[in-house]
């Protein structure tokens, strides 16, 4: 086992898949020399070549869909966007294209193409570089979705999409990138796409949340143990879509009170789904009102990110609230 950030975890994750099989190949902005505005790809075209580890112009719809034609003809590319905030130019391609190869072609061709890039807020990045946008993804059928909270987790869901047949859009929080380290297993190991992890178990509440809104989660759940005696279950789910139902109403039924934790603006934002869903499969297992703690629904603000992100007093609010009704 090695200490590593999500940086490393992720860097370790493509250097050893693009050993494993041969058809991996990685493609973005700056991916090459410079290695990444993260630095996510160094040292990958001095083992890997030119070949594989392809420097392309600025243009993310010239990226998406170079890759959708890459992997139609046999490879399995992984496509870099600098900032997530500027896949709107490949948005075409993701949606009218790629989430559709599989179903249009009636099963024949597959895209298993891997749009990777650092997502969310909390650098100072400002209203372009900050977004939380897995919503529309979320909404594409055909795509499937992840964020990891954590290196282990960023490394085995990385090579479990770069395995998979079906394009997966990958948001790494770039807030995580460098802050959490942890052992991260050299061996080979993937984590399985579409499975939540109980982070701390819990008998009171269940708090469902996914990527740098798990550490702030934690906090919060903390404070409200020291403060109220509350015991809180958090569930991290990692994959956004397919989301992991079963995990969520195992939980209900042991708490009957949802709180739901997301940096995205509330409305529309995958919380809303997740309350529809437990609405209309297991109202029954309820013992308050479900309570969501998200961004607001305005641009991601420039100077003022503080109040727009959800922090531990807003989370307390929230379990408050279901803990009382």
């Amino acid at each position: 086992m090695v200490v590593m950030n999500m940086v490393q975890a992720l860097n370790s994750a493509l250097r050893e898949e693009m050993r494993r099989d041969r058809r991996v190949v990685v493609l973005g902005e700056d991916v090459g020399r410079r290695g990444g505005v993260f630095l996510v790809t160094e040292g990958l075209i001095d083992e890997f070549g030119h070949e594989r580890v392809m420097d392309t112009p600025l243009t993310e719809g010239g990226i998406v869909g170079v890759a959708i034609g890459m992997a139609l003809y046999g490879l399995r590319p992984v496509a870099e966007i600098q900032f997530i905030d500027f896949v709107y130019e490949a948005f075409d391609q993701i949606v009218t294209n790629l989430s559709k190869v599989r179903r249009r072609t009636g099963g024949m061709y597959s895209a298993p193409v891997v749009v990777r890039g650092p997502c969310c807020g909390g650098v100072k990045g400002g209203m372009f570089h900050s977004q939380s946008n897995e919503s529309y993804f979320v909404h594409t059928a055909g795509l499937k979705v992840v964020m990891p909270s954590r290196p282990y987790d960023a490394k085995g869901l990385l090579k479990a999409a770069i395995r998979g047949e079906d394009p997966v859009i990958f948001l790494e929080p770039k807030i995580l990138y460098r802050s959490i380290r942890e052992e991260v297993p050299e061996h080979d190991y993937t984590v399985p796409i579409g499975e939540a992890r109980v982070v701390q178990e819990g008998s009171d509440v269940t708090l469902v949340t996914w990527g740098a809104m798990v550490h702030k989660s934690l906090e919060a759940s903390k404070i409200a143990r020291a403060k109220y005696g509350w015991e809180v279950e958090v569930i991290d789910l990692r994959t956004l879509f397919p989301f992991d139902k079963e995990a969520i109403l195992k939980s209900l039924e042991k708490t009957g009170r949802l709180v739901v934790v997301h940096e995205a603006p509330k409305t529309l934002g995958l919380g809303a789904e997740i309350a529809a869903y437990v609405a209309e499969n297991a109202i029954e297992l309820l013992k308050a009102p479900i309570a969501r703690v998200t961004g607001f629904d305005v641009p991601y603000p420039l100077a003022h990110e503080k109040l727009y992100l959800p922090n531990e007093a807003r989370i307390i609010m929230a379990l408050s609230k279901v803990m009382n009704y």
